[in-house]
């Protein structure tokens, strides 16, 4: 999106809402994004016929600049592909299934490669030829992105559907019952307010239930009748600035919300998120949650996510290209080990003999079991691999003599 003509005193909030509503027959307005800077426009999420739509907004002037189905754009196809395949919830347990495993690889290669290598682990003996040489570059580039390729495995499990949401998530979750004792809460939870394919709310926020307006509870807040315009005000006045988001309230008990979180690529760095909840009536703070009221993991998570999307200034991007080439090579090196070390005979596809010094696999199995069980999905992945090669291997002699 083009930049804008800075010129004069943006007009009101609701003025340009009013501009982008207008823009879409039908629509409703569910969110308002605040300019990230002075020359850059202003953006309106709004719900219209099963779609939302991004609509964006010169701010001083308040003509519609663009328009475009969130969830039709490259980033949004690009991350439901990365999530869910596009399959919906099938995608996500596949994927959760595809990266489980990893950790066990990690945990079980360390084991038993750290304590026969030592120091020389991460250092690459580049005077070897052949596959030695190929093994080399393979056991130290990937033992030192082993580390940091457990903390990306770990921060993209966490979004996923099974150890995430039902295992991880429940108890790493800000403690709203503990904190809000004396404000009102919804049904609803702070997942309700994600839409379109984008996380719109920080990790550690998302199975919280939500404050609900239509009580005298909280703090003085906008002392003014509560509109977008006064509460894009106190935003402004209380902290928030660059470009945060305030979701509206959609029903009766709803609330105004005000977002600025790293998740979301607002433009700040973990430490800075911030979610404040205001009471559409009476306009009072119900909840104002920041980074130091996040549980550990949570706090981990916020860290976790903003590395893991590069979000965390240009090291950070600079760090992920050169993490993704070690990984590139980590590939690479191990199919040529492999391709070195296939057996003889024409056809077979077989993994290469195994090595007849391993003094530290019994330790590696019963690691891989004690993963298996706390990741669901591993386990189920392993029981999988083992009954193909039990029952259906078995069964097809043909298939088998290739394989072996």
């Amino acid at each position: 999106m083009a930049d804008v003509a800075a010129t004069g005193t943006p007009i009101p909030v609701t003025a340009q809402a009013e501009a982008a509503l207008a823009s879409v027959p039908g629509g409703r307005l569910d969110q308002y994004v605040a300019p990230e800077a002075a020359d850059r426009p202003a953006f309106f999420a709004i719900a219209a016929n099963g779609t939302v739509m991004s609509v964006a907004v010169d701010p001083y002037s308040g003509e519609v600049l663009n328009s475009q189905d969130k969830t039709t754009t490259l980033f949004a196809i690009a991350n439901r592909i990365h999530g869910t395949l596009l399959i919906g919830d099938a995608g996500d347990r596949v994927m959760e299934t595809a990266a489980s495993p990893v950790v066990l690889l990690i945990v079980t290669g360390l084991w038993m490669w750290l304590p026969e290598a030592g120091v020389c682990a991460i250092v690459p003996d580049l005077r070897a030829r052949g596959r030695g040489l190929f093994k080399s570059l393979h056991a130290s580039a990937g033992t030192v992105i082993s580390v940091f390729l457990m903390l990306f495995v770990l921060s993209g499990l966490a979004w996923s559907g099974i150890w995430g949401a039902k295992f991880v998530q429940p108890w790493a979750s800000f403690p709203a019952e503990k904190s809000w004792s004396n404000i009102p809460l919804s049904d609803r939870t702070h997942a309700s307010m994600n839409h379109a394919g984008h996380q719109d709310v920080p990790w550690g926020m998302e199975q919280v239930p939500m404050p609900a307006s239509g009580s005298a509870a909280g703090d003085a807040g906008v002392s003014r009748a509560v509109t977008l315009d006064t509460v894009s005000d106190w935003a402004g006045q209380n902290g928030f600035s660059g470009q945060y988001k305030i979701t509206l309230p959609q029903d009766e008990t709803g609330v105004f919300t005000i977002m600025a979180e790293v998740r979301n690529e607002d433009g700040v760095m973990p430490w800075e998120d911030r979610t404040t909840h205001l009471d559409q009536y009476t306009g009072n703070v119900l909840a104002d949650v920041r980074y130091a009221d996040y549980t550990p993991l949570a706090k981990a998570m916020a860290w976790g996510i903003g590395l893991h999307k590069g979000l965390v200034g240009i090291w950070n991007f600079v760090f992920n290209l050169v993490f993704l080439a070690l990984v590139i090579a980590t590939c690479v090196t191990g199919i040529a080990m492999w391709w070195k070390r296939r057996p003889s005979g024409a056809g077979r596809l077989a993994a290469p003999p195994m090595p007849r010094d391993m003094p530290l696999w019994k330790g590696a199995v019963l690691a891989a079991l004690a993963l298996a069980m706390a990741f669901p999905m591993a386990g189920i992945a392993l029981l999988v691999v083992v009954a193909l090669d039990m029952v259906v291997l078995a069964r097809l002699p043909r298939l088998k003599r290739v394989l072996s």
